[in-house]
């Protein structure tokens, strides 16, 4: 890998050197610069000319930077490299903003995952490689450069197979009927996994203008319940599934989310009665809950490797699809 250079942005340096370890290298070296009037720069301070480069910078509000400080220190940066003369300059994106707003639901709105990625293109971004994004469809459409899309799914079967070795019947559930091909998906891995298949559930949701709307659990739920989504933002979703479980005769409710952003009221979801246990990926560190309030509900799996094995295959020029496959 004598031609490849992984950065991260200090915002994910953390999620960046684990990546790094699982590469056996160190992150590059780069320069950060705060201006009094709130402006800022950053550069690499090595020499990236022909370089195969791979940026890493999650983007979530956390207490010192919002989404869009790190979504425009992003893209600064990887126009700068781009003028560095690298060979290719991919952005690696575990959490990607903005996804979720990917069509117009009311009149003159705005399409957010078309304009970012024109905002990846327009500073020369390669590639981009972000996991679970909302709506995949949307997202690999909106792009006009090459994308990688990787899925936590293997992760969560991994886990929930040596916790639920002994346990039946399991019932998948999706908390909406748009999330019913991933809750099948991982239906059928974790079926694998275990040697028996789980059923699948799926609770009837409506949402306008940010109210949402619950309706009946389509499917039978016994035993154990594994709430399934992308992310979980203020956890409203999650607990009306999670009660409709109960009340359909779930005895246990897990759930898993790739990306636990935690806002509003999503503490509720620890201190109340109706989860079990809550699984997500280190794409967005839990920072928002209280540690010791979530420490016996909250799990949380690296999905650092997994960027680490995709970073190493783009390079060299290999295939994802086994890293895809579950």
């Amino acid at each position: 890998m004598d031609q490849l250079l992984v950065f991260a942005l200090n915002a994910s340096r953390g999620f960046g050197e684990a990546v790094a370890s699982a590469l056996a290298t160190t992150l590059s070296s780069h320069e950060e610069r705060e201006f009094d009037d709130g402006e800022h720069k950053a550069r690499p301070t090595v020499n990236v000319r022909n370089r195969d480069v791979f940026v890493i910078q999650s983007l979530y509000t956390d207490t010192k930077q919002s989404v869009n400080d790190k979504l425009v220190r992003l893209l600064f940066f990887m126009g700068a490299l781009k003028d560095a003369s690298t060979a290719r300059v991919t952005a690696v994106v575990p959490y990607l903003a903005y996804a979720r707003k990917d069509a117009k639901t009311q009149t003159r709105d705005p399409v957010t995952t078309r304009y970012v990625a024109q905002l990846f293109e327009s500073v020369g971004t390669d590639r981009i490689v972000t996991m679970d994004v909302h709506n995949l469809a949307a997202f690999q459409n909106a792009f006009r450069i090459r994308t990688d899309h990787l899925d936590a799914a293997k992760l969560f079967v991994a886990h929930f197979a040596t916790l639920l070795a002994k346990e039946s019947p399991i019932t998948v559930v999706s908390p909406d009927i748009g999330g019913m091909k991933r809750a099948e998906r991982f239906r059928q891995a974790l079926g694998r996994a275990l040697g028996r298949e789980p059923t699948i559930s799926v609770l009837e949701k409506a949402r306008a203008k940010g109210v949402m709307r619950t309706g009946r659990l389509i499917g039978d739920v016994a035993g154990t319940a594994i709430i399934i989504d992308d992310l979980i933002s203020t956890g409203g979703t999650l607990r009306n599934a999670a009660v409709a479980c109960r009340e359909s005769g779930a005895t246990k409710v897990y759930a898993a989310a790739t990306h636990g952003v935690f806002v509003g009221d999503a503490q509720r979801l620890f201190s109340g009665t109706e989860l079990d246990q809550i699984v997500v990926t280190d794409a967005i560190p839990p920072f928002r809950v209280d540690p010791e309030i979530v420490r016996r509900k909250l799990t949380v799996l690296s999905a650092a490797p997994m960027f680490a094995e995709a970073i190493r295959r783009i390079h060299e020029g290999d295939s994802l699809v086994q890293l895809l496959e579950i």
